[in-house]
């Protein structure tokens, strides 16, 4: 059994999808033979807790913690906000969206001063500490996950200083994507420097979405594809009670519930959704009496505006963020999920985590995104539902009305490629991982 040392800002007690992937690869690498020991914060500010997933940890995984030196608190009081008050969901708006002078002031100072993110200052105490459990374990390689971008320069730095293998692992897009920040020329110069040279030097690069291998080579074409892998996210399926454990107090039997789990803010938000839902209304084709809209997670201000200025107000469920395993309860009684993806330039690349476990759950997806690009290849592959573009309001009306129609008739609502969705389990995502371990070493 050979060590990795894994890196990661967002682990348990941290919830929210982008814990999922590294939580899942550690479960699961010990089956391919690779002993995985992590590397994380001991004070992170994270968007969402979730205490329920340390218990996923396995007992014996050796994990560090080292303290951060988070800006967090400073940007609160700057903002008039309460310590440990979420902020990600109304500090990333749409291009629509006014910003306050503190508001710009804020992002003056992000985009100047904290690069690659604001995680810079856990570099002091993580490398160190990683540079012992390196001697200590006998570590034989490397894997980090970004974002936050930082834990790729943590593992550029024990790769210079050991030699040793290090697979730079990717979410998301590092620069010029639509949650980075606009910096002007100097910072933002010395940011695609960074990102440049992280791709450059680490020995493989694992992304989530084919989306970041083409940014990737579109930005810096030099660079060998060979070193590029595609590792999807997927779902878990031992995360799924079976029918009988489903918590049924959350069932709700007499009208077409429709959930969505996540954020939404900025460019993601539910506009197109009630623009179908109000079409619909006005040609009396749905009762907003016989629809439940259940929406679980954290939304930025502006979403619950919409929640509060749609005639399907009363239709609404505003959930906040609640545990994963709960988060799946949820998905289960459900009759159809909602996935929207942001209206971006980057959305046909776009592949959100949560849409694998939706599709886990064999449950009907209506999703608005691109009707061409990568989730439109997935929602095809595994037949999971209906897609329509953000733009196109008859089309998501379309598809609400025909899974309507068959929840009303008792029909059976989609009928999934369940083989086509096995493919996407976590233990195969893992599996690949190890294979690439093994490759480098």
């Amino acid at each position: 059994m050979k060590n990795v040392l894994i890196i990661a800002y967002y682990f348990p007690p941290s919830g929210g999808p982008g814990v999922q992937r590294v939580l899942k690869h550690i479960q699961y690498l010990r089956d391919f033979g690779w002993n995985p020991i992590v590397l994380t914060v001991s004070n992170g500010d994270f968007p969402a807790r979730d205490e329920s997933l340390l218990s996923k940890i396995p007992a014996d995984i050796i994990v560090e913690r080292t303290h951060i030196y988070e800006p967090y608190d400073a940007y609160r009081m700057l903002m008039g906000q309460k310590k440990g008050v979420p902020i990600d969901v109304n500090v990333i708006k749409n291009d629509h969206q006014r910003r306050s002078i503190k508001e710009r002031i804020a992002e003056s100072i992000r985009a100047t001063f904290f690069i690659p993110d604001a995680r810079i200052g856990w570099m002091p105490t993580a490398i160190p500490k990683a540079l012992e459990l390196i001697e200590k374990h006998s570590i034989g390689a490397i894997y980090n996950s970004s974002p936050p971008y930082t834990t790729s320069l943590i593992a550029r730095q024990l790769k210079r200083k050991t030699g040793l293998h290090w697979v730079a692992g990717f979410r998301d897009p590092w620069t010029e994507f639509l949650t980075s920040p606009k910096r002007w020329f100097l910072p933002a110069w010395i940011d695609r420097s960074l990102e440049h040279s992280v791709f450059k030097e680490a020995d493989a690069v694992e992304c989530a979405w084919i989306g970041i291998i083409k940014d990737a080579l579109r930005k810096f074409p030099e660079l060998p594809e060979s070193k590029f892998y595609h590792v999807p996210n997927g779902y878990d399926s031992t995360d799924y009670p079976s029918r009988e454990h489903i918590d049924t107090t959350l069932e709700i039997n007499d009208a077409f519930v429709l959930t969505y789990t996540g954020s939404m803010y900025g460019r993601r938000n539910p506009s197109s959704l009630f623009a179908a839902l109000e079409l619909l209304a006005s040609k009396n084709l749905i009762d907003p009496k016989s629809i439940h809209l259940r929406f679980i997670g954290r939304f930025g201000n502006e979403v619950h505006d919409m929640f509060n200025a749609t005639t399907f107000k009363s239709s609404i469920e505003v959930i906040g963020y609640v545990p994963h395993e709960k988060s799946i309860s949820y998905l289960l009684v459900s009759h159809a999920l909602l996935l929207i993806v942001d209206e971006a330039k980057e959305s046909e690349e776009i592949v959100p985590g949560k849409v694998y476990e939706y599709i886990g759950s064999m449950k009907p997806v209506i999703a608005i995104a691109p009707a061409k690009g990568a989730i439109a290849d997935l929602m095809h592959e595994t037949q999971a539902g209906g897609i329509a573009h953000q733009s196109d309001i008859e089309g998501i009306a379309n598809i609400i009305l025909k899974m309507y129609q068959a929840f009303q008739e008792g029909k059976q609502i989609a009928h999934p490629n369940v083989d086509a969705i096995k493919r996407y389990e976590r233990r195969e995502s893992t599996r690949t991982l190890a294979r690439l371990l093994d490759g480098l070493s």
